[in-house]
């Protein structure tokens, strides 16, 4: 995050991604590109993008594997993508390269959201626009939704909400949410966190005192006024709602290089002495900074997480 009144040198390098300028126009310095959907050549994976709300122009951008089985239907994987709540959307290069492997390593369907963005749609429009999403699959529970490859595909009794960085908050508390007021025709089987963005005023272990005040600014820049580091939507401890998170299990991803990782491994602590019912296991990739995976996919960490994603979203062919 930069503004155009700072010196963007004296600002770290991940924070350099929106410039606001005085007249209060936002310039997006990175996450704008697009590449459109299609038919991967890598993994024969077919991907189409459908518009949701007219009134508010949020669309989704749909994953199928390349074949389809015809006695039954796949996994479903609601997905929300990072940016810090500023960049990025379901149409990004940085993402259609990891989400087609996700889709045909482990033989899944996957939604990927495109929520509006701050701060011109400040939070919580995107936390809206994402449980708006989660209504707009459930209607295809009957086979009756307005979305052919849904209704013949998607396996609404074998859901899982999936993000990474800020994507991954907003998977954390759209759990929250479902386990408070269950949509009908979805069943929660688990959450995963990729390097999840959470914060907070008071230091845990392995976070550098310096990112606080930096989150701080990029959460205030995101959000509507007034509202800091220990609101729950970003401090999962401050939120007396945890114990009835909507699954009971989630799977938490970090990198020992990120600095969102203490706050990934403090989210387990905070889950387990919440009065959840419910499992985290937690993955940590050695030697790896903030979604890595996004930007090296062959690469044997990154490799090794999506195994891991596909044996927490099919435990039993981990078995096999």
């Amino acid at each position: 995050m930069s503004t155009s009144q700072q010196d963007p040198s004296h600002e770290p390098e991940w924070l350099l991604v929106v410039r606001i300028h005085k007249d209060g126009r936002c310039e997006r310095l990175v996450g704008t590109d697009t590449t459109p959907a299609g038919t991967d050549p890598l993994t024969g994976v077919r991907s189409k993008d459908v518009i949701i709300s007219l009134k508010s122009n949020i669309f989704v951008r749909i994953y199928i594997p390349k074949t389809t089985p015809t006695n039954h239907k796949l996994p479903t994987l609601i997905y929300y993508h990072g940016g810090g709540f500023l960049t990025e959307s379901a149409a990004s290069p940085t993402y259609n390269p990891t989400l087609n492997l996700i889709t045909a390593e482990s033989n899944v369907v996957v939604v990927s959201v495109n929520y509006r963005l701050a701060p011109e749609y400040p939070i919580p429009i995107p936390y809206e626009d994402s449980w708006e999403a989660i209504k707009w699959v459930a209607t295809h529970a009957k086979e009756h939704g307005p979305e052919s490859w849904l209704n013949d595909h998607a396996d609404l009794c074998n859901v899982f909400f999936i993000g990474d960085g800020s994507g991954a908050n907003i998977t954390h508390n759209m759990a929250i949410r479902f386990g408070l007021s269950p949509v009908k025709g979805i069943n929660l089987n688990g959450i995963i966190l990729l390097h999840p963005f959470f914060a907070g005023k008071t230091l845990t272990e392995h976070v550098p005192k310096e990112l606080i005040e930096l989150l701080e600014r990029l959460w205030k820049l995101a959000n509507r006024p007034g509202v800091g580091l220990d609101d729950p939507l970003i401090n999962p401890g401050m939120d007396t709602r945890v114990s009835g998170l909507g699954c009971s299990r989630i799977l938490v991803c970090v990198g020992e290089k990120d600095r969102f990782r203490g706050r990934g491994l403090n989210y387990k602590k905070v889950m387990e002495k919440s009065g959840w019912k419910g499992k985290v296991d937690v993955m940590e990739s050695q030697g790896e900074g903030h979604v890595f995976f996004l930007y090296d996919t062959s690469s044997e960490n990154a490799c090794a997480l999506r195994n891991r994603i596909c044996t927490f979203i099919n435990p039993i062919r981990s078995k096999v």
